[in-house]
């Protein structure tokens, strides 16, 4: 047992033994002020009157503090309970045997001792008691006084040991209830203390409204997003009051489906949940993001609202950004500069010689490459339009068919190469040149890596469960080995000679602009590019 529950039961039990002295007080009282009324001490008054005298002087001695401090509680105990049976033996003498109700005041007293006396005398007290009781019967048996019934005496002394040994099980029971929820409570009082210092550091602000709208509780970042001092107290005070524009946040009793976009935060806010708003005290922009109701954190009729400062995120979003565009502007200067290099040595080469077989092929070389780096271009131009996504539904098979005649009008050898399977009623929310650049790039891939016999390219589109849409683009080449799947789409990874290695890279973010997503699925063979977005915008 640890300090705090042995500290606790010693408390229980202090107060369970006052209770006692206070029965054995008032029992002691009642023996020397209407004992002879009871019919007490009838065989002997005197001895009576001395026995119920010495009671009550050995209670009050023996229940005061001072004698608990002097000789210590367990040796007080063992006199009292010692005090109690011989008393209450000496009175049974005197007044008629087990008849006169003392067995019975014996029981009390030995049920109070097993309640409060740690260890196993109560045992003792038990077989004490049983052989006062059964000396008294044995002394009036053979002193002839009167017929003694053996069976009922019996009977008193199997009690003594039952309430006894009953008492000493609950004790234990009330002790380890009593340990237990002492840890319990110590547990929770840390848990309580952990989580206060963790809400406390949290970089988001916590806010707890009660159904009233007033503030029950707030952390400091809180309190430093709404623009008060750091010791001006929140606690009861109306949040709308303090700053209007959670109006709308508390009305609609949660912030889950966004909100109208602060001006100039375009797409980036569908991106982050929570409704966004401009606090009218610190001029903050805030994401505030609000939980209703009954949960871990907060009772019935209690609203939690997380307060973000959405400015700070944008800050860093930007910083994320630009050193994003830093990678890229190094890789695409490292790529460029190889097919440039190409191009100015075949211009001087080309300029110096006089073959005109020669000259074609370095004149194809320039072509080449210039229309590599145009193609890298291009793509670097597109991943700038990310941004400028123009979700609409389009229809699947439509656009496909006209995608499809515009590559075969390009490459006549394309013309037997596709097979479409795609309901003519599916639609995708999607911007247009965006999945104009997203197919294109994936039906370039699959007629590279193909083998370009009829039908050797698939596309064909499924309706998910919550109203969204799967486009397939399949091929029947050799596939990817793992190695080439955990880079596939990362800018400048490319299996072919030809290729920019942007083409995957800019298909994702595209995708990921208009809220789909782009995935290799797992095939036997081949390869099975997975377009997935919404139906409707």
């Amino acid at each position: 047992m640890g300090a705090a529950p042995a500290v606790e039961f010693e408390h229980a039990r202090r107060a369970s033994l006052r209770y006692l002295n206070l029965f054995r007080l008032v029992i002691a009282g009642l023996f020397l002020v209407a004992g002879r009324e009871l019919g007490l001490g009838s065989e002997n008054p005197s001895v009576f009157r001395l026995a119920a005298l010495g009671y009550l002087g050995a209670v009050l001695a023996l229940g005061f503090p001072d004698a608990m401090r002097r000789f210590g509680s367990e040796r007080v105990i063992l006199l009292q309970v010692v005090v109690d049976v011989l008393a209450l033996s000496a009175i049974m003498w005197v007044s008629g045997g087990y008849r006169s109700g003392m067995p019975v005041l014996m029981m009390v007293v030995l049920a109070g001792a097993g309640l409060v006396f740690a260890g196993r005398m109560v045992l003792f007290f038990a077989a004490l008691a049983t052989l006062a009781v059964l000396l008294e019967n044995a002394w009036r048996l053979a002193a002839g006084r009167q017929s003694v019934e053996f069976f009922q005496v019996g009977l008193f002394c199997a009690g003594f040991f039952g309430i006894a040994l009953v008492a000493r099980l609950l004790a234990l029971r009330a002790q380890a209830n009593a340990s237990l929820a002492a840890e319990r409570g110590e547990a929770l009082a840390n848990q309580q203390a952990v989580n206060e210092h963790i809400i406390r550091d949290l970089p988001d602000g916590v806010i707890v409204v009660d159904a009233g709208g007033r503030i029950r509780q707030a952390n400091p970042r809180a309190v430093e997003l709404l623009g008060m001092a750091p010791a001006e107290a929140l606690e009861g005070r109306v949040l709308v009051e303090l700053d209007a524009a959670f109006g709308p946040a508390l009305s609609r009793g949660g912030t889950e489906d966004g909100g109208e976009a602060e001006a100039g935060t375009g797409t980036l806010q569908a991106a982050v949940p929570g409704r966004m708003l401009r606090s009218t005290v610190s001029g903050r922009l805030l994401r505030c993001r609000a939980v209703a109701g009954a949960s871990a954190s907060a009772a019935a009729g209690d609203t939690l609202l997380y307060l973000t400062d959405f400015e700070d995120i944008q800050r860093q979003l930007q910083q994320i950004k630009l050193a994003a565009l830093g990678r890229l502007t190094a890789s695409i200067a490292h790529e460029i500069r190889n097919p440039l290099s190409a191009v100015i040595q075949a211009a001087e080469l080309l300029g110096e010689e006089r073959r005109q077989e020669v000259q074609a092929r370095l004149v194809r070389i320039i072509n080449d490459n210039a229309q590599r780096i145009g193609r890298m271009v291009r793509d670097v131009l597109a991943l700038g339009r990310r941004e400028q996504a123009l979700p609409e539904a389009l229809a699947l098979a439509a656009f496909v068919r006209e995608l499809i005649e515009a590559r075969v009008f390009r490459n006549a050898a394309e013309h037997d190469v596709y097979a479409v399977d795609i309901d003519p009623a599916l639609t995708l929310a999607i911007d247009r040149a965006h999945l104009h650049q997203i197919l294109d790039n994936l039906l370039a891939n699959a007629c590279r890596h193909g083998s370009g016999a009829p039908a050797s390219v698939r596309l064909w589109a499924q309706a998910l469960p919550g109203e969204r849409v799967a486009v397939h683009v399949c091929d029947d080449g050799p596939g990817l080995d793992e190695a080439a799947r955990a880079h596939l789409f990362e800018p400048f990874f490319t299996t072919h000679s030809k290729g920019t290695g942007l083409g995957l890279y800019i298909a994702r973010e595209l995708a990921e602009a208009n809220d789909a997503t782009l995935e290799l699925a797992a095939s036997g063979a081949g390869a099975d590019f997975v377009l997935t977005g919404r139906i409707t915008p």
